[in-house]
């Protein structure tokens, strides 16, 4: 195949290679790619890519595992480019896991039994592995782990196979009363399920 004439990178593929399918659909899968291919993002279904590559060839890849090609400088009076910001994520792992500790001294105090204690921890989600400068936080919206710099977020890694919808997060629990005259807790709870960096190496085939 040529290259297309208005082939401009977009992504790159990650350093260990990527699945690739020939619709987005795990039952048709294709040759995979190989690693820091050069690739244009030219379409989006939920977590599917379907990308084109220099010579022409195209296939659909988990597009939440594509890193992004850094752009150029900007266009005089253009604004600023602006990369995501991991304080969002950062202070929903905090709010989660403060959240939590608030049901579990509410379990200890006697004021929850163990039915009370798992209904109000019940569909949270969140991790959090701090190293040093690096961080890794868990994106339970698009369900993948993230690594964070101090500054910028990239994809590390998919806990889920690509889907053709977005996941729905979990909605709050509602608060469980305590008995007459307890302390009310501090907040309502979300759990902190957060694996190893070393989890992220296995990558998913398909959904």
């Amino acid at each position: 195949m040529s290259a297309p004439a208005d082939f401009r990178p977009t992504h790159v593929v990650p350093a260990d290679g990527l699945a690739a399918w020939e619709s987005p659909d795990p039952g048709r899968p294709t040759v995979p790619l190989d690693a820091l291919l050069p690739v244009q993002l030219v379409d989006r279904r939920g977590d599917w890519a379907r990308i084109v590559c220099a010579n022409g060839w195209s296939a659909w890849v988990d597009g939440r595992l594509l890193v992004t090609v850094p752009q150029g400088p900007p266009v005089a009076g253009a604004p600023p480019a602006r990369t995501a910001d991991p304080r969002p994520l950062i202070a929903r792992a905090q709010d989660m896991l403060s959240r939590y500790r608030g049901a579990a001294e509410d379990l200890a105090a006697g004021r929850l039994d163990g039915e009370a204690f798992r209904r109000r921890t019940l569909g949270l989600r969140a991790g959090m592995i701090v190293d040093g400068e690096a961080v890794w936080l868990y994106d339970a919206e698009h369900e993948r782990w993230v690594h964070c710099d101090g500054t910028r977020l990239s994809t590390y890694a998919a806990s889920t196979g690509p889907s053709a919808e977005r996941p729905v997060p979990a909605a709050p629990v509602p608060e469980e009363p305590g008995p007459a005259g307890a302390a009310p807790p501090d907040d309502a709870t979300r759990i902190v399920s957060a694996p190893g960096a070393g989890d992220a190496a296995d990558r998913p085939g398909g959904p």
